[in-house]
């Protein structure tokens, strides 16, 4: 493979690999039927430059094979996951501004910046990110976990929601936790974030603490609500996610 530039290619179901890896070369383009003339600049790879192009068709041919993005987390390293992460985002992006939004002539590629420009009304388009606040509330030893009805498992995780036009951070967790389960929090404090590409999400962490109210469930969103403590959590999200990081930090610090 040239290390000095590596591919990655995008699939209906994620990403696609050979032999476990998502880090392709040239000749897999050719091999994939794709050009590398196509492909957009992702970013510097441990000392190698990161491409990414997209892939339509769902055969693919021995010995490629194709996995999502939550598979791929426990195949390989934060920096590659990282990588694949921002790929995927950038495919998408180009895939759904290919026209102009303003007047629908195709667009062309800005260049020097990550941008897609209209040829015709000069419309600059930028990838677009989506920011949700996700939050853990605590009252007492205890801590609110919900499960949604979307979920694929029974587990249960903390609340999340997407700010809206107008509001500041802090304000949309409240509102959120309003809605969702029917109580006020206060004591809204920051804890970090995490890129979350599904499919142009900035999830925003906050740790609140309950003020007042009674849990009630809108039974749209959220399907059950509880207060755990830290020695009887139930099943809960997978490592990879800040709304595990929350819950992990919060427990440690209540044992």
């Amino acid at each position: 493979m040239d290390i000095a530039r590596v591919f990655l290619v995008t699939h209906p179901k994620g990403l696609v690999l050979r032999d476990a890896s998502p880090l392709l070369d040239e000749g897999d383009l050719l091999a994939l039927g794709l050009d590398a003339a196509s492909a957009r600049r992702v970013g510097e790879l441990g000392g190698a430059t990161s491409w990414v192009c997209s892939l339509a068709r769902d055969a693919l041919p021995p010995p490629y094979s194709a996995i999502g993005l939550r598979a791929l987390h426990a195949m390989v390293g934060a920096e590659v996951f990282g990588c694949a992460m921002r790929a995927v985002q950038l495919a998408g992006f180009v895939d759904t501004h290919r026209f102009c939004g303003r007047c629908a002539t195709p667009t062309v590629p800005v260049e020097g910046e990550r941008a897609l420009r209209c040829p015709a009304c000069e419309l600059t388009s930028y990838p677009r990110i989506s920011p949700v606040v996700i939050g853990l509330v605590r009252r007492g030893d205890r801590a609110l976990l919900a499960r949604s009805p979307r979920f694929p498992m029974p587990f249960y995780s903390t609340l999340a929601g997407f700010v809206e036009i107008g509001e500041t951070l802090e304000e949309a967790l409240a509102r959120e936790v309003r809605e969702e389960v029917g109580i006020e929090i206060g004591a809204i404090r920051y804890f970090g974030s995490q890129p979350w590409p599904y499919p142009h999400q900035l999830m925003i962490g906050f740790m609140a603490e309950w003020t007042s109210g009674e849990v009630r469930v809108d039974g749209v969103e959220i399907a059950d609500a509880q207060w755990f403590r830290a020695d009887e959590l139930p099943m809960v999200p997978a490592p990879m996610s800040i709304a595990r990081q929350l819950i992990d930090a919060w427990a440690r610090e209540a044992r």
